[in-house]
This record gives structure tokens, C-alpha cells and sequence, in this order.
């Protein structure tokens, strides 16, 4: 597994180490990224789908769809509906903007949706921080693991649980 290796991201320079998922530059900064992402991919960033990506930008630890869904409620006077957030969240995933980490099940915004990355999370059962890495390689292995076992794999998410230095 290599640690992130992002070099260039909007002119910013990343290091080659774990970081948080909420340390990458402004909530509007990240929103306009998103709205640049989807443009040239044809998408289109809707109110709604902008405003549950600024609701998870915005939490300081994962959050699952009935928590945003709570958010949603208390802002609008049209409240959506569990089946819209959970498009919304699948129109997120499918660009790259947010990850789902299935061991809790709950969303946490993607470092570098650009990158077109291969993630590994760290989740602290305490503090619930979440780490992402780059696993580009670890997912190549697995890749390797299921072509011998003559499997064609669908969907690999690699996310550790435990207990953050901070924690400990």
C-alpha cells in the first residue's frame, strides 16, 4: 500500500502521507471542485445534491443518510425523502466526490476525487476520525488474488478499524 501520492491537486502540493478526509481546503473550495468535476463529466451538481456534498464536507466525522437526511429536514420547508437522499448519495459516489465505508455505513467526502484513486481508510472506533490512503497497489494484488481464483471481483473497499494515536 503506498500513502498517498498526490503531487499536484488545483495547484495545491500534497505530501506523500495518511491524512484526514476533512483536510483539504475550504468547504466552498471543495464545492466548486465538485461543481468543476461534474461539468466535465457531462453532470449536473443540483441544489440538493451540492447541499448533502456540503453537509458531509461539513461533518467532522462520517455520516450516514438518515443523519443527513435529519440535516435536510431542519433547513427546508420541502423536506427530501430517504429514496432521494439515497440517489443523491449514489450520484455522489458514482462521480468520485464521497466514499460510503460499508463497516459503519456512513459517507465521508473523497480527498482527491480527481485522482481517479484506489482508497484505504483508517477509522477510530473512538473519536470516529477516518484516514484515507492511496491503495492503488493493494488493490492491484487483490486484483491479481481474484484472477487466479478465477473470480471476476465487482466492488474491494479496504477499511481498518481501531483505535487512533490520538485515542490511545
Amino acid at each position: 500500500m503506498t500513502l498517498c501520492s498526490h503531487t499536484q491537486h488545483d495547484g495545491n502540493t500534497h505530501d506523500d502521507s495518511l491524512h484526514g478526509v476533512h483536510d483539504h481546503g475550504s468547504i466552498s473550495d471543495r464545492l466548486q471542485e465538485a461543481e468543476q468535476i461534474c461539468a466535465l463529466e457531462g453532470a449536473r451538481l443540483t441544489p440538493l445534491r451540492k447541499e448533502v456534498l456540503g453537509l458531509i464536507l461539513a461533518a467532522n466525522a462520517p455520516i450516514g443518510a438518515y443523519d443527513l437526511l435529519a440535516k435536510l429536514k431542519g433547513k427546508s420547508e420541502r423536506p427530501a425523502a430517504p429514496p432521494t437522499v439515497y440517489r443523491t448519495l449514489d450520484f455522489l459516489l458514482e462521480q468520485g466526490l464521497v466514499h460510503r465505508l460499508t463497516s459503519i455505513n456512513a459517507f465521508i467526502p473523497c480527498c482527491h476525487p480527481r485522482e481517479g484513486h484506489q482508497a484505504a481508510f483508517l477509522i477510530c472506533q473512538k473519536c470516529h476520525t477516518v484516514k484515507e490512503t492511496s491503495a492503488n497497489n493493494l488493490f492491484d494484488e487483490l486484483a491479481q488474488i481474484a484472477t487466479q481464483g478465477k473470480f471476476k471481483a465487482k466492488h474491494s473497499i479496504i477499511e481498518i478499524s481501531g483505535i487512533c494515536q490520538k485515542c490511545q
